[in-house]
């Protein structure tokens, strides 16, 4: 959500306890990049003016500041768990459609396939889906507390295992926010580095939405293709720093190693590489019976998405022009040449596909950029971190959107806060909004085309 003075509601992340007191802080998106209001709830106090009645997209984040403080927004309009499973006391499961010959199906959270533990609870007379309920608590993992534990050193290898398909997004973002906090700027060969690993990312995630929307059609061989191609960017991945999820490489400061390949060996695997992703993508997209099951299907009304301030390719999908790199350019993203944004407006599957083939052609013109800036010489990687008392936070973008991390340490660098938010958590918030005339087969398409990742949802 924007308001008059351009300010977007970003996140809203707890702090403390109801014992000392705890802080709700709410993060802004502006012009200037990213302000945090604190507002502190004096000690014992469980309740405070709840921010959804004028603030929708503060829905879930009132929900889970509930479940793991105890804080109750009055006036919140649904409270039911969301990070905490529901308990099952024999009571009938709340509806939200009511009429004769409805019933519900609950789908997953163990679902066949390779997915992420998610429950959907679908609301249907039959076929329609007029209402579908998301609960995603069996992937919470506490990783918030884990993070208490560790220094502002060590905390980055946990950060890339919050979100694994976004692994060097979420080591950005906890790295940004160490380095705003001691001041610590990376040299440019590092800033080049971060890029490059991080649109190899974006590429990677790009085409498995694909693999996933082809599957949903039945179109054997498009999975199979698209599934080699991501295969290849892994691999790619691994010949440049030793993981096939970039992780390890990202740490406050800089980055651990320079990339492993040559640029004149990088380069033409990536030409290669985009030659066949954009001759296969041409042939899905000349697939009549694919079109048609993504045409209209999961579609997100324009002034909704504003309302909501969706992030990455779903916002984009419906005229939102919320993208990090360019609205606050970071590490060598100020260096390079980019198109304006892509965006589409038509808000459903198809839009979101369209978005990350256009996203898909901008990471590979951005990596022969990073490429040919790539010094010969090595220098310094990292640049020093020392420990500083304080709280920042910082954002980047990540395949899925913005990624944020709010964090606060003490002098001696041991983290007493860090707090992730992903855009998968920030963007499925209104998934159940998109079933407008869709039918149960329609699912697994709306679905594939939000790419949000479970275990960025709960933590």
């Amino acid at each position: 959500m924007t308001d008059l003075t351009g300010r977007r509601f970003a996140a809203l992340i707890g702090d403390g306890d109801t014992t000392s007191g705890i802080t709700l802080h709410t993060i802004w998106g502006t012009p200037l990049g990213l302000e945090v209001v604190a507002m502190p709830l004096a000690p014992g106090t469980t309740h405070y003016p709840s921010l959804t009645p004028d603030i929708p997209s503060a829905f879930w984040y009132e929900r889970a500041l509930h479940d793991l403080y105890g804080v109750i927004p009055d006036g919140h309009p649904r409270l039911d768990p969301l990070v905490l499973p529901h308990i099952d006391n024999g009571t009938p499961l709340p509806r939200r459609v009511m009429g004769t010959g409805l019933f519900t199906i609950p789908h997953g959270p163990v679902r066949s396939g390779v997915f992420e533990s998610v429950e959907y609870v679908v609301e249907t007379p039959g076929e329609d889906i007029p209402h579908v309920n998301v609960r995603p608590f069996a992937k919470h993992r506490g990783l918030e507390v884990r993070f208490g534990a560790m220094t502002v050193h060590s905390g980055v290898m946990l950060a890339e295992r919050v979100e694994g398909i976004a692994s060097v997004a979420h080591a950005l973002a906890f790295s940004h926010a160490v380095e705003r906090l001691t001041g610590a700027e990376p040299p440019p060969r590092a800033q080049l580095a971060r890029v490059l690993h991080a649109e190899l990312e974006r590429i990677a995630n790009h085409l498995d939405v694909a693999v996933k929307l082809a599957d949903a059609a039945g179109l054997a061989v498009a999975v199979a293709r698209f599934g080699y191609h991501k295969e290849r960017v892994l691999r790619l991945v691994s010949a440049l720093c030793g993981n096939r999820f970039g992780r390890g490489v990202v740490v406050p400061g800089g980055i651990r190693s320079q990339p492993r390949l040559a640029p004149g060996v990088l380069q033409p695997r990536l030409d290669e590489l985009r030659h066949d992703i954009q001759a296969d993508a041409g042939a899905l997209m000349g697939t009549a019976s694919f079109l048609d099951r993504l045409r209209a299907t999961g579609p997100l009304d324009p002034d909704e998405a504003a309302l909501y301030g969706l992030l990455g390719p779903v916002g984009r999908a419906c005229g939102l022009d919320l993208d990090t790199r360019w609205r606050h350019p970071y590490d060598a993203y100020p260096l390079l040449k980019h198109d304006s944004g892509p965006q589409r407006d038509a808000g459903d599957a198809m839009a979101r596909l369209q978005v990350r083939w256009d996203e898909l052609d901008q990471s590979f013109d951005l990596l022969r950029q990073v490429i040919e800036l790539l010094p010969d010489t090595e220098d310094t990687l990292r640049a020093p971190v020392e420990p500083v008392a304080g709280i920042a936070v910082a954002a980047v973008e990540a395949p899925q959107g913005e990624v944020l991390y709010l964090i606060r340490a003490d002098a001696e660098g041991h983290l007493s806060r860090c707090a992730p938010r992903s855009a998968s958590f920030h963007n499925l918030a209104v998934f159940s909004h998109t079933f407008a005339g869709d039918i149960l087969t329609d699912f697994p398409f709306i679905e594939a085309s939000f790419g949000v990742s479970i275990a960025g949802v709960v933590m």
